[in-house]
C-alpha cells in the first residue's frame, strides 16, 4: 500500500490558455461528518484514494493546469493539514485559518480574498476527485473561461455513470453553455463536480460570516452568467467510508494505480 502522506510528484504543466488562471482557493476546512469514524482522527482531505490524499490529487491537478498559488482553508484537525502541506512547492500554498469559525463554501472564500488577488481564480473542493483521460479538465476550464460573458464556470459531472453518487442531480445545461437549476424536475443530468472558476468581485455584496456558494450560483443564473463545462472522465463521489472502495476500484480501472 502506498503511503498516504507521500510527497507529491513533480508536476507537468499542461495549460496553454491565453488567459491563464494562476490562483486557486481549495476548501479543506470541513468537518467530514459523513466520513466518520475516519474523520474523528484524520481530516477528510487527507483520506487517500489511489495511494494519494484527495487534497494532493486536487493540488496536483491545479499545478498541471498552470496554477502557481493556492490558498487552502483549514478548521477541523487543521494542524494535520498544515503539516502535510508544509513542504509543497507546486503550487505554493498559503493557509487561510478558520479555526475560530467555520465559514462554509462562500464565507471561507470571502475571508481569503486578500490572498487571492483581483483576477479570476479556481474554487476547488479538496475532495473533488475524478478519473482523468488524456485531457486536463482544469486546463480545459481555463481555456473555456470567458470573463466577458461569464461570472462563474462550473465543472459538471454526468449524474448517470458517476461513482458513489445517488442524488437527483443539480443542473440542466443549455446548448449555449448556460446552467439552470433542477427546480421541481424529478432529476437533472448534471452534478456540480466541486470545481469552478469565478471572479472575486462576485463576493462584494455578500454576508459577513458563513454562507454557501449557492448564493452566488443563484445570482449568476439570474444574470444569465453561470456556465458549465462537462467533465471528461468519471466523477468519484467519496462521501462516506463505504464509498472509498468503489472509488478505489474505479480509479484503479482507469489509472492502474491501487491504494
Amino acid at each position: 500500500m502506498s503511503d498516504r502522506f507521500a510527497q507529491p510528484r513533480e508536476i507537468r504543466v499542461t495549460q496553454a490558455s491565453p488567459t491563464p488562471i494562476r490562483r486557486a482557493m481549495v476548501l479543506a476546512a470541513g468537518l467530514g461528518q459523513r466520513m466518520r469514524p475516519i474523520t474523528d482522527t484524520l481530516p477528510k482531505p487527507l483520506v487517500a484514494i489511489g495511494g494519494k490524499p484527495m487534497l494532493d490529487h486536487a493540488l496536483d491537478r491545479l499545478a498541471e493546469a498552470g496554477v502557481e498559488e493556492a490558498v487552502v482553508n483549514v478548521h477541523h484537525l487543521a494542524a494535520q493539514i498544515e503539516a502535510h502541506l508544509a513542504s509543497r512547492e507546486q503550487p505554493r500554498v498559503t493557509i487561510s485559518d478558520e479555526r475560530a469559525q467555520l465559514l462554509e463554501t462562500g464565507g471561507g472564500v470571502k475571508k481569503a480574498l486578500p490572498l487571492l488577488g483581483s483576477e479570476p481564480f479556481f474554487h476547488v473542493n479538496s475532495d473533488s476527485l475524478w478519473s482523468e483521460t488524456q485531457r486536463s479538465n482544469m486546463s480545459a476550464m481555463a481555456q473555456a473561461w470567458d470573463a466577458d460573458g461569464m461570472d462563474m464556470l462550473l465543472l459538471l459531472a454526468r449524474r448517470e455513470g458517476s461513482v458513489g453518487f445517488d442524488g437527483r442531480g443539480d443542473f440542466f445545461l443549455g446548448d449555449d453553455g448556460l446552467l439552470t437549476r433542477r427546480g421541481t424536475a424529478a432529476s437533472a443530468p448534471y452534478v456540480y463536480a466541486g470545481v469552478a472558476i469565478m471572479k472575486p468581485e462576485l463576493f462584494a455584496d455578500t454576508p459577513g460570516g458563513p454562507f454557501s456558494l449557492n448564493l452566488l450560483f443563484d445570482r449568476a443564473i439570474a444574470a444569465g452568467r453561470l456556465h458549465g463545462l462537462v467533465l471528461d472522465g468519471q466523477w468519484l463521489h467519496v462521501g462516506t467510508p463505504e464509498a472509498i472502495a468503489p472509488a478505489e476500484a474505479a480509479f484503479a480501472a482507469v489509472t492502474g494505480v491501487h491504494a
